[in-house]
């Protein structure tokens, strides 16, 4: 591939990586990125296709920006599960509360820039606002969030001289980020999107623009980048479940690229990525239909409370564990009636009690959260 990764320089004191611009087409030579690209482009137009037909998608979604959430928050070292989202922060380990908050902060910023997409297309502007929300009240809270960094980052080590990695000095970053952003939109360029988007997540984490939380918001531009050209209609393919798997492959393949220009390697990488996580994010799909079929068919079954019974379970599939007292003012029925109808759930096996208490009790729709933690 005619692809020219960037130098390294000395010229500010340390040594740091000064990427060569990349709004421009690319040639590459390995016939497998051309298999493979076949191959993502027909899972992911399966996907797509697949998430028009399920009812009440957005519910889903939901629990897929959840998933992404916690797992690319895990990447960074949080510990967060999924059960642990849907739960409120009081009840949250202390120990454990900024983890929570920063995997809640991470879903409304997903959610923010996707509703925003149709106002705004994808931009710096567009990452700077999720980057807003990503950060605020959080651990990165002082690191300026929202904002391109003016100061010198690093990865790894313990300061800049011993870092692993050290991004472009702050006064090269604008005009690389504007590189970028005309890179997203040049309709000249012939380049297939896919191969767009794995050279524009390689981009931006070479820039690091933020001084903190870039990986995070690297993972989330591809999402957009799906969803701003309209290869998906729906937001329901995330990578953080495939790179966390292979973490160290990850960070090996980005870095080989600015050793060697190799950029044919990290292709390929991203694209059995989108190969795979395509594929199982249908697979979620058609469990979920298969599940709701199951639910429905036992909740018809309860005589009066049938009615009550339906609603309660779409409920459960934005929010799978709930308490009396929350389907009480969700539902707006009276909190005996609340309590009678998570009972049948209850005998019926949808809903599960965890706590043991006799108050403030919770109950989990387990085959449901279970769909998405395998």
């Amino acid at each position: 591939m005619n692809f020219k990764a960037g130098v390294f320089t000395n010229k500010h004191g340390y040594k740091s990586f000064s990427p060569e611009k990349i709004n421009k087409g690319f040639e590459w030579k390995d016939k497998t990125i051309d298999s493979l690209l076949l191959k993502a482009t027909k899972n992911l137009a399966e996907l797509d296709v697949y998430s028009t037909l399920v009812p009440d998608i957005d519910f889903y979604i939901k629990m897929h920006v959840a998933k992404e959430a916690t797992t690319s928050s895990r990447i960074e070292g949080t510990k967060t599960e999924i059960d642990e989202v849907f739960l409120s922060k009081e009840v949250i380990d202390p120990e454990r509360r900024d983890d929570w908050v920063e995997v809640q902060n991470y879903i409304k910023a997903m959610n923010k820039a996707i509703a925003k997409l149709p106002q705004i297309p994808l931009s710096m502007r567009l990452l700077c606002e999720s980057h807003k929300i990503l950060l605020s009240g959080a651990r990165g809270k002082n690191k300026n969030p929202g904002e391109i960094r003016k100061s010198q980052n690093w990865i790894g080590g313990a300061n800049i001289e011993s870092a692993f990695y050290v991004p472009p000095h702050p006064s090269e970053v604008p005009e690389l980020l504007s590189d970028l952003e005309k890179y997203w939109h040049n309709s000249r360029i012939q380049t297939p999107d896919l191969i767009k988007i794995a050279i524009s997540h390689y981009q931006f984490e070479t820039i690091h623009p933020f001084l903190d939380g870039n990986g995070r918001i690297g993972r989330l531009l591809i999402t957009l980048y799906l969803v701003d050209k309209a290869i998906l209609k729906k937001p329901a393919l995330y990578l953080s479940d495939y790179i966390e798997k292979n973490r160290a492959a990850y960070y090996d393949s980005l870095n080989l690229v600015h050793t060697t220009n190799d950029i044919e390697q990290w292709i390929r990488f991203l694209l059995v990525g989108i190969i795979q996580v395509s594929n199982s994010s249908k697979e979620t799909l058609e469990a979920i239909v298969k599940l709701r079929d199951e639910c429905e068919s036992m909740v018809g079954k309860l005589g009066r409370r049938q009615e009550v019974g339906m609603r309660l379970l779409e409920y459960l599939y934005s929010q799978p564990i709930v308490t009396v007292g929350k389907i009480s003012k969700e539902l707006k029925i009276s909190f005996p009636t609340a309590g009678a109808i998570i009972e049948e759930f209850q005998k019926i096996g949808i809903l599960t009690e965890r706590t043991g208490f006799k108050r403030n009790r919770e109950f989990f729709f387990d085959e449901y959260l279970n769909i998405f933690k395998n």
